[in-house]
């Protein structure tokens, strides 16, 4: 089994990749590899809401200058994927959200693409702002029909210079408990395929308020 982890921060090791890095640990211990993929000090183009990929069903976004189509078939081909951003202005890092937006629209327009792998969401934040980051987080893995485990608080570290974090001891018994929740519902899941059987994907109702 395999964990693709994305990192939404500018920094390639501050404290965003060092809390995935500590779940990653965990997985590793339960022979689950983890692959971290940089998104944070990349050029990513927003969504523009051209509806392209919904049309073409070909499991890519229509804009192709950058690297988001490469991190889809990553997302398609792991068994658990790990979301974690930095907090900007208590939310997600920019070219994180950017990355989030087409991609999460392209598994789903795609026969749901992500359905009933296993998501986690990671914060690193300075001060406050960090459970209003997680929360915007997770609603892309709920959104997806995603499985998620959980930790004994919320998945938050904190920390302001790169490193910082792994002395919030708290912090850091959050994201190993939650590396070895990951990969316990991960290997569940795999042992249950074939004795309990999966519920059919229903497509997707769309409605508006507008009559």
């Amino acid at each position: 089994m395999k964990v693709a982890a994305f990192n939404g921060s500018p920094r390639k090791e501050g404290n965003t990749f060092h809390a995935i890095k500590i779940a990653a640990d965990e997985l590793a211990k339960q022979g689950i590899e983890t692959e971290i993929i940089h998104v944070g000090n990349q050029l990513v183009q927003g969504c523009m809401a051209c509806g392209g990929c919904a049309k073409n069903k070909n499991e890519k976004c229509v804009y192709a200058d950058d690297d988001v189509n490469l991190w889809i078939q990553k997302m398609k081909e792991a068994d658990g994927i790990i979301i974690g951003s930095p907090v900007h202005y208590s939310g997600i890092a920019g070219t994180m959200k950017s990355f989030l937006d087409r991609a999460f629209y392209v598994a789903g327009v795609n026969d749901g693409m992500l359905r009933h792998k296993v998501g986690a969401a990671v914060v690193a934040v300075r001060r406050s702002g960090g459970v209003t980051t997680f929360d915007q987080l997770n609603h892309y893995i709920n959104y997806s029909e995603m499985l998620m485990p959980g930790a004994n608080y919320w998945n938050v570290i904190h920390g302001t210079r790169p490193g910082e974090a792994l002395q919030d001891e708290e912090g850091v018994q959050i994201m190993r408990v939650l590396g070895k929740n990951m990969a316990w519902l991960m290997k569940l899941i795999e042992s249950g395929k074939e004795i309990v059987q999966e519920p059919q994907r229903e497509n997707k109702c769309y409605t508006n308020f507008i009559r």
